[in-house]
């Protein structure tokens, strides 16, 4: 199955967000750098700097202060940047429901499950949440860096791996959450 990408307006799909805040196309970006472009360019777009503005004029300064927003998003958050460059690559995202071919990553995510389970009925509630934490933190960090090294190479089989492992940091992600609620659901009690 393919992503279903929301339809942008010609405007839109044309701009490169990465020029639009004069970077390169790069997974690592300059954070302080990309929030101070993006105060300049709202200012310049604000809504409010055009109210004596034709209609026309106010509803382009809408639409691109909106842009504008849509892009720092985009671009400031380092699993959204990475989905955007595969995308602007023409890298196709699999639905994030598709099945992985990774077989041994789907028996991971099992062993991942049960260990968010154990915590549940561990004696040392702390301990194991701490431990639990850990291991997704490491297992994490590997295959953000493996990702940022693939989208640094910029071939097709690198941009198909570093979608792969943009598939498991999101349910990384995911389980960082459960976990985060489970700590405050455990610890409350």
């Amino acid at each position: 199955m393919r992503r279903k990408v929301a339809k942008k307006s010609s405007e839109e799909s044309s701009v490169n967000y990465f020029q639009l805040f004069g970077l390169d196309t790069s997974f690592n970006v300059d954070t302080k750098n990309l929030s101070e472009t993006y105060q300049k360019l709202q200012k310049a777009v604000h809504p409010d700097r055009f109210v004596r503005a034709s209609s026309q004029e106010q509803l382009i300064a809408v639409q691109r202060s909106a842009m504008i927003n849509d892009a720092y998003q985009m671009l400031k958050k380092p699993l959204k940047r990475a989905e955007y460059m595969l995308e602007i690559r023409d890298t196709v995202m699999p639905n994030e429901q598709a099945s992985f071919s990774d077989n041994s990553f789907l028996m991971r995510q099992m062993e991942l499950r049960e260990m968010l389970e154990e915590v549940k009925y561990a004696d040392d509630i702390n301990a194991a949440i701490f431990e639990a934490t850990q291991t997704l933190d490491q297992e994490y960090e590997l295959l953000f860096s493996s990702m940022q090294i693939q989208l640094g190479e910029n071939t097709r089989e690198a941009n198909l791996s570093a979608c792969n492992n943009l598939r498991k940091l999101k349910f990384y992600q995911k389980l960082h959450i459960e976990l985060d609620r489970l700590e405050e659901q455990l610890l409350d009690d």
